[in-house]
């Protein structure tokens, strides 16, 4: 989307170390995939009648997504509380988003048995099932990778506008139109993820008593949509923070102290009403117990308090304070969810589920594969802000020749 500043690719090569052991990664992905759909779901992953749902439902969809609502996040802030200050992090928060929900529905893809029918949950509204929580799911999430796309498509346009084949010519035509109706497509793209990220809660209120009761509570839409603005505003800050000392590039200091105070706001309001919750449907005293299930709850209330309180105390900005409260409040939020819908969740017929060897690696896959689109976007699309290399730290590579 269009920036108040002028934003410019990262002018550094491609073909890094970091972009090859990616590269190896996705390809090897990619196999893991084909043999997947050769063997089926059976011999090649830990999913049982009991547990059918496995790592790429429980951790790609509804972890990761969670992850990559930065976009979502910030755009609230930016353009429903009009804080324009925070417009310097928009198109990277984008970036992030839209990458993680294209992955999220590649792995979705691979985790259901016939994936080439997934276009029938958009256009076969006759055989909609309209109880159906997952349906609004799966419609929601459907519309929303191209919204988020969309979304981008103005810095992919200035790109190309210069270009003197049909693209160009294209970008020219198109950019000034795109501009015009972007406010009703960030309005699409604030409704839409706000609807389905408080849907995957609903869906585990409904799996009753199989959710351990620390997680199974009426609030569940509540408190995913809080987790996701969590995640959201702390993947932006230390993915902005990493690729800013990556390359050399100056940051946006008070910006992101700024945003980290949003967030631990966000914290303290996740935390008491989830603690206000837990009393009220009188759990608490389940603390006093040896319950497993007690140390899941206190992980993620120390690495997200932990990190809230962290954040919150700075005054002056200090980036490896604000990376490492950021990366404790990624992975207390990321406990959170994974506790809600994987180390809570026990079928009343009994079970545990494992992922196999083969649905870890393509989970590590769909990740190296965000970090190669991320890479590739940042140093060939227009997504951060231009000429913002930090004195010292090292010198912008030249504009490559036309």
């Amino acid at each position: 989307m269009s920036s108040h500043r002028k934003a410019a690719p990262v002018r550094h090569p491609i073909m890094t170390n970091t972009f090859k052991i990616n590269l190896v990664l996705a390809l090897a992905t990619v196999v893991l995939i084909g043999w997947r759909f050769y063997v089926g779901l059976g011999p090649s992953t830990g999913m049982t009648d009991v547990h059918p749902w496995g790592v790429w439902k429980l951790f790609n969809v509804i972890v990761l997504t969670a992850l990559a609502s930065g976009g979502y996040a910030v755009a609230l802030l930016v353009y429903v509380l009009n804080r324009g200050h925070y417009h310097s992090l928009v198109r990277h928060a984008l970036l992030t988003s839209a990458v993680g929900y294209t992955m999220a529905i590649l792995a979705l893809g691979i985790d259901v048995g016939s994936p080439w029918n997934f276009w029938k949950v958009l256009f076969w509204s006759w055989e909609w099932n309209s109880n159906s929580v997952l349906l609004e799911v799966a419609i929601c999430i459907s519309v929303y990778v191209p919204v988020l796309w969309a979304e981008l498509s103005p810095a992919f346009m200035e790109r190309w506008k210069d270009r003197t084949d049909i693209l160009g010519s294209i970008s020219r035509t198109m950019l000034p139109h795109m501009e015009k109706i972007l406010i009703w497509v960030i309005g699409l793209g604030i409704v839409l993820p706000t609807m389905h990220q408080s849907s995957l809660g609903t869906m585990y209120i409904l799996a009753g008593d199989k959710v351990h009761p620390y997680w199974q509570t009426p609030w569940l839409p509540l408190f995913f949509l809080l987790s996701c603005w969590v995640m959201g505003y702390a993947a932006v800050i230390t993915t902005y923070i990493l690729i800013s000392k990556t390359y050399s590039r100056k940051t946006e200091d008070n910006v992101l102290l700024s945003l980290a105070h949003v967030m631990s706001y966000v914290i303290a309001a996740f935390l008491i009403t989830r603690i206000l919750d837990l009393v009220y449907r009188g759990q608490i005293s389940g603390l006093l117990t040896s319950d497993h299930h007690n140390w899941y709850l206190a992980a993620e209330w120390l690495l997200m308090l932990g990190g809230a309180i962290w954040l919150h105390a700075i005054k002056t900005p200090k980036l490896g304070v604000l990376f490492r409260s950021g990366i404790f409040v990624m992975l207390g939020a990321m406990l959170y969810r994974t506790s809600a819908v994987w180390l809570g969740y026990h079928p009343l017929v009994g079970g545990i589920y494992m992922p196999s060897v083969p649905e870890l690696m393509v989970t590590i896959g769909f990740i190296a594969m965000q970090i190669l689109v991320y890479l590739y976007v940042i140093k060939t699309v227009p997504i951060l802000d231009a000429e913002t290399y930090r004195p010292g730290l090292g010198k912008p590579m030249p504009r490559p020749t036309r």
